[in-house]
Formats: structure tokens, C-alpha cells, sequence
């Protein structure tokens, strides 16, 4: 190769349509050792001038979430790298199965990391140790956690007892998109009410399961086929008309009267479904007086929110003084009391009785105020006897009215106070009537005392 040197030398001894091409390959030269960010005009002999650590702008360490963001996707990007040896169903759904594992493992790590700056309480000064849910099919107590898992298993267990109820529950129950839920249903009626007009006709008894209908609508809801075969559809691999192969279909046999009708029963049980839901325990409890009856120590559960939002929620209780102490608007404490009761899902309520003793029940935040009058109504030795609840401030507590507890700003505890209606307390005692516990006496065999 050229150097600059010799080039300049062999100028002077060169014709000029020569001396043009040794100026082209010293540009070129020139060009490629000017490096990046480099003019071909610019004086070579200066020397860039560095900038000082002032005008450098520090970088900034990525964020926790940015953090577990980009290892979900390292580990996405690794699993697609590796040969794709397999391509049936089961090689796809263990690779969709690998990458949710990777995801919630990132997840999980970077959660761990948020709760270790989090104060963990000691779960024995906690008003209530949680927040528990009764499965209606078992009568078990869960935690927020098992419910979903444990419902599902004892739907399952419940085919082999009666295969019918067990498909409309797992209809109703796994399927969240309740709009789906219904198009389904009403393509399974459908096909009911087709057989039970023409029970002599081969064709309504029959259901081509390729048909877009059938895909679309009735394949893809969980349940649905099994309800089908508890009516007795089975499945069979049939010939069709201008193919060689053959296709699967669903094929019912013809039915008796009798059968027909409990078709139809069926039916109406299929569209009558509900999901089935855990239901929440109220974890009834009796504390004789005290003077803590408004101290309150609230689990976790109780929240609407992350470990990190509760941590910004702990830095962010100075603001409350200031801004309280600002002038607002009712548009803005409105907006501010709506993102208040969003943070609870739950309301931990005590009832202060005439005799001084406190009844406690665990609520969900959206339920109503008479939700509340009967719990207490149920507690009571003389439940017909009518009464009112006092919130804290002294308002009262209109049972008729549709207002959810945390619109009236129980939630997430609240302390209420019960009287009995001074009318009817008269009446009784002009009768001669006297006055006996307020509480039920089995409520009062397990009464503690609050700490």
C-alpha cells in the first residue's frame, strides 16, 4: 500500500492524469484514517479537545422495574435462540410454559428486593391475621391465594358424581369473559332446542366440531364440552360429503320422551348458572370493652396495593397535612377521596353494644351498609328488636340506603356505635320488660380481650 510520503514524491514524477489517481488513493487514505466524526477538511494536526466532567451528564442506573423488564426479556430472547427441534402442541405449550416461568421468576426477584425494603410487622399485632374466604362446595377456609385454585379442583372432583352440574359450574366458573360465556350458552341451547323439535332428525343430533360456528363460539369455552358429553354427545370420526377423510363430530342418539325432557331441564340449568365463588368470612369476633377499640393494625391483605406503592404511601402521609392545610375545591377532594377508597379492598368494622362490648366483622369495601345491619341483626339475642348505627362522627347509617362502606368512609376500619331505638326500648320497659344481653351467649363463650 501507498503511504502519504511516497505518494508526494511521485507527484513530481507523473503525468497529470496519473498524478489525478494518486490523488484519489490519497483522499482515500486520508479518508479512512480520519476516523469517525472526522471532516477530510479538518486540520489532522489538532487534537480533539476532551470534555470535562462538568458538561458529562452521569448516567443514571436502570430501575428496579426496567431491571426485571429487561431479564423477562433476556430470557425470552435466550429461549428463542435455542434449536426448535419439536413443533407439535405439547413442544409449544412447554416452550409458552418455560417463558412464563422466566417472567415470574423476574417477577418474583424483583418483588422480593421491593418487600426487603418494606417494614414487615409482626403478624401477632395485626387487629385481624387476615384476610379468609369459605369455598361454598367444601366448606374449607382459604386464603386469598388458594381460593381460586381450590374451587377449581372441587368442581373437578364433583364429575364423578354428577357430570352435569359439574360442566355448568366449570362453564360459569373458569371462563372470565362473561360475554363469551353467554354466546356459548346460547349456541348450546340452540343445538337443544333443535333436537327436542325434531328428535327424529340425524342432522340436529349431530355436531361437525371444524364448523366455524362451533369453533368460534362453543370450542373455546372451557366446560362446554363436557357438558355436551354429560348429555350424551360422543365424539366419532364420520365421512363427509366431497372428502375422502374423514372429520370428527359430536353425535347424540336418538332420544326417548322422557330423555327429551331432561334435556330441556338441563338447559334451563345451563342457562341459570352462576359462578361459583368463594365467600368471604367475616371472622366473627367478641372483645369486651376497651379503651383500644379505635386501634387498628391492618394485614396487608387489606390493601389495594403493592408493597412498593404501600412504601410510597408511608412517604407520602407528610404531604396529607400540607395539602389538607391548602385551599381545595370540592371537585378535588372528591378526586382525592375516590383514589382513597380504590387503595382497599376490604373494611375491618367494630360495633361498640350498649354493654360495652365490641363486635367485629371483616367486610368487603364495596359492599352495602345493609350488609352490615344484618350481620350485626344476626348477632343479636333479640334480632327483631330494631336499631341504628352511628359512624364515626355521629352520622347515621340509613339501612335502606344503596350506599357501599366505603362511600361512607369505613374503609379500610372504622368504629361504630350501636343503640338500641329509644321508642320501642320504652314500650318494653312500660311493659315491664327487662333487659337481657345484647349478644347472642354462644358468641359470648369465645369473647377476648383486645390487645
Amino acid at each position: 500500500m501507498y503511504t502519504a510520503v511516497a505518494l508526494e514524491v511521485a507527484k513530481k514524477l507523473i503525468s497529470p492524469k496519473e498524478k489525478k489517481f494518486f490523488e484519489d488513493i490519497k483522499k482515500d487514505i486520508k479518508f479512512k484514517s480520519a476516523g469517525p466524526g472526522k471532516k477530510l477538511t479538518d486540520d489532522s494536526s489538532k487534537t480533539p479537545v476532551a470534555q470535562t466532567s462538568s458538561q458529562a451528564k452521569p448516567r443514571h442506573a436502570p430501575s428496579e422495574s426496567a431491571q426485571r423488564a429487561g431479564a423477562a426479556a433476556l430470557a425470552r430472547v435466550e429461549q428463542h435462540q435455542r434449536p426448535h427441534v419439536h413443533t407439535s402442541q405439547d413442544a409449544i405449550r412447554n416452550q409458552v410454559r418455560k417463558e412464563l416461568e422466566a417472567e415470574a421468576a423476574a417477577t418474583a426477584a424483583g418483588h422480593k428486593s421491593v418487600d426487603a425494603e418494606v417494614p414487615v410487622k409482626d403478624p401477632s399485632c395485626f387487629s385481624v391475621s387476615g384476610v379468609y374466604f369459605i369455598c361454598p362446595l367444601t366448606g374449607k377456609t382459604l386464603t386469598k391465594s388458594e381460593r381460586e385454585v381450590h374451587i377449581k379442583e372441587a368442581i373437578l372432583l364433583r364429575f364423578s358424581e354428577n357430570p352435569v352440574e359439574a360442566s355448568v359450574m366449570m362453564i360459569h366458573t373458569f371462563n372470565k369473559d362473561r360475554e363469551k360465556v353467554k354466546a356459548a350458552v346460547d349456541i348450546i341451547s340452540k343445538y337443544i332446542d333443535n333436537i327436542c323439535k325434531n328428535p327424529t332428525e340425524e342432522k340436529y343430533r349431530k355436531i361437525k366440531v371444524s364448523n366455524k360456528v362451533f369453533q368460534e363460539k362453543v370450542s373455546g369455552i372451557e366446560g362446554s364440552r363436557e357438558f355436551l358429553q354429560a348429555l350424551g354427545f360422543e365424539s366419532a370420526m364420520l365421512p363427509v360429503d366431497g372428502q375422502e377423510d374423514t372429520e370428527e363430530f359430536l353425535v347424540l342418539a336418538e332420544q326417548e320422551a322422557a330423555a327429551l325432557e331432561q334435556m330441556k331441564e338441563r338447559k334451563e340449568q345451563l342457562q341459570n348458572g352462576e359462578p361459583v365463588r368463594a365467600k368471604l368470612d367475616r371472622q366473627l369476633q367478641v372483645y369486651r370493652p376497651s379503651q383500644h377499640a379505635t386501634r387498628f393494625e391492618l394485614p396487608p391483605d387489606f390493601y389495594n396495593l403493592t408493597a412498593e406503592e404501600l412504601k410510597r404511601e408511608q412517604q407520602m402521609k407528610s404531604d396529607i397535612v400540607e395539602r389538607n392545610s391548602m385551599l381545595r375545591t370540592k371537585a378535588m377532594r372528591e378526586k382525592d377521596e375516590q383514589r382513597e377508597r380504590r387503595k382497599y379492598n376490604y373494611a375491618l368494622l367494630r360495633v361498640r353494644l350498649p354493654d360495652g362490648n365490641l363486635l367485629q366483622g371483616t367486610f368487603l369495601a364495596w359492599e352495602r351498609v345493609a350488609a352490615l345491619y344484618q350481620f350485626v341483626r344476626d348477632s343479636l339475642e333479640n334480632g327483631w328488636q330494631p336499631f341504628e348505627l352511628l359512624a364515626p362522627g355521629g352520622q347515621k347509617l340509613k339501612e335502606d340506603e344503596d350506599m357501599a362502606l366505603n362511600e361512607c368512609n369505613l374503609a379500610p376500619a372504622a368504629l361504630l356505635t350501636f343503640s338500641w331505638d329509644a321508642a320501642v326500648q320504652a314500650d318494653i320497659a312500660a311493659a315491664g320488660g327487662q333487659s337481657t344481653s345484647v349478644l347472642k351467649p354462644e358468641l359470648l363463650e369465645n369473647i377476648k380481650t383486645l390487645s
